[in-house]
């Protein structure tokens, strides 16, 4: 396939994508119709999985209209509540991120999503290495932005969380998503969708629209292990930590990984140093799984509420989960996860941004 066609492939893709987002939205996008003579958005690039994750050599800033904040978040949402919005969404992020930049180009800078995220939330930012003091939704005052974020478990930037009028969480974005799928997510609060089901299945109702695109098989790699699965640590402990890909056919973040990361030499030679699997989260594959529980790869995902593909989570040599990278994930970022977990930064700094903040010092 030329280079030519891939872009063209990846272009239907992704307006098909967006064209499934802009259904649910009818009366926002008869009104910006006339505004732009290109889909859903104005993303210079058709393939919104493309862009080089090493830290940031510019400062990013925020969109000018997000809210202006003294971090008193019980006084943000009840703003919020006095406009009739749906919530507030905390967006956790940091200057020199390249999945935050990705995120807010490919998302807030699209007119359409930025002006829906604007009609029913307002938006606060909290930088994870800030120092300002922060006042959670119980009143709860924490020393700086950094120590919220440590107790929050906001382990990758961006995470974005959303809160609903009365200040329970409803949703959690942990690490950069594309556009289709965070229009979803938009959706999947604004009308009230997290109340009867789980995001996973939510989007899964979408799927049959993308099911054309993409490879029928699971991408192949020699550092898989074979079936059967027996990855029970419970009772006996194993030598080393275990790598579980979630991924699924047709998948293009999928290919992506397996294109790009997967090949670097530093990856494949971290993830010589574990036992890595790769499940199919659409069948039922007979899994032992390190707590010991007898079940299907299908039932596994959804008990680990996956709802993002590929999803790689980590569990140390005991079976206890370590972290997982449930969003698009480039080299730098999966380098840094593989060093944490090798290393054992976990056991010093359960927070992996904490950690990766030390290591710069």
């Amino acid at each position: 396939m030329t280079l030519t066609s891939k872009r063209m492939r990846n272009r239907i893709r992704y307006l098909r994508a967006m064209l499934v987002c802009a259904l649910a939205w009818p009366a926002l996008v008869l009104s910006a119709a006339d505004d732009s003579q290109d889909s859903f958005g104005n993303v210079p690039e058709p393939d919104v999985f493309a862009f080089d994750d090493f830290p940031l050599q510019q400062e990013l800033t925020h969109p000018a209209w997000f809210k202006l904040s003294f971090l008193e978040l019980k006084n943000d949402l009840n703003d919020a509540v006095k406009q009739n919005k749906k919530g507030l969404i905390l967006y956790f992020g940091q200057s020199d991120c390249a999945y935050c930049k990705a995120h807010l180009e490919n998302n807030w800078e699209d007119m359409y999503i930025s002006a829906y995220t604007r009609k029913h939330f307002d938006v606060v930012a909290i930088d994870v290495r800030g120092d300002r003091p922060v006042s959670d939704f119980a009143g709860k005052v924490y020393r700086t932005e950094k120590e919220f974020a440590v107790a929050i478990r906001a382990n990758f930037t961006p995470t974005l969380i959303f809160y609903d009028p009365e200040g329970r969480e409803t949703l959690r974005l942990s690490g950069y998503h594309p556009p289709y799928q965070f229009s979803a997510a938009l959706e999947f609060v604004v009308d009230g969708y997290y109340q009867k089901e789980k995001f996973k299945n939510y989007l899964a109702r979408a799927a049959d629209s993308f099911s054309e695109y993409g490879n029928d098989e699971l991408n192949k790699n020699s550092l898989f292990a074979s079936p059967p699965y027996a990855l029970n640590r419970s009772q006996f402990p194993s030598q080393i930590p275990l790598m579980v890909f979630f991924e699924k056919p047709r998948c293009h973040a999928c290919d992506v990984l397996h294109s790009g990361p997967m090949r670097n030499t530093n990856i494949v030679q971290a993830m010589e140093q574990l036992e890595a699997v790769q499940l199919d989260i659409t069948q039922p594959t007979p899994v032992l799984t390190p707590d010991g529980q007898r079940l299907t790869a299908q039932r596994w995902a959804d008990q680990l509420g996956i709802y993002y593909t590929p999803t790689l989570v980590f569990f140390d040599e005991r079976g206890r989960e370590i972290i997982r990278v449930d969003s698009v994930v480039g080299f730098y970022r999966l380098n840094n996860v593989l060093r944490y977990v090798l290393t054992k930064g976990y056991l010093q700094s359960p927070n992996f941004q904490l950690w990766q903040q030390r290591l710069r010092r």
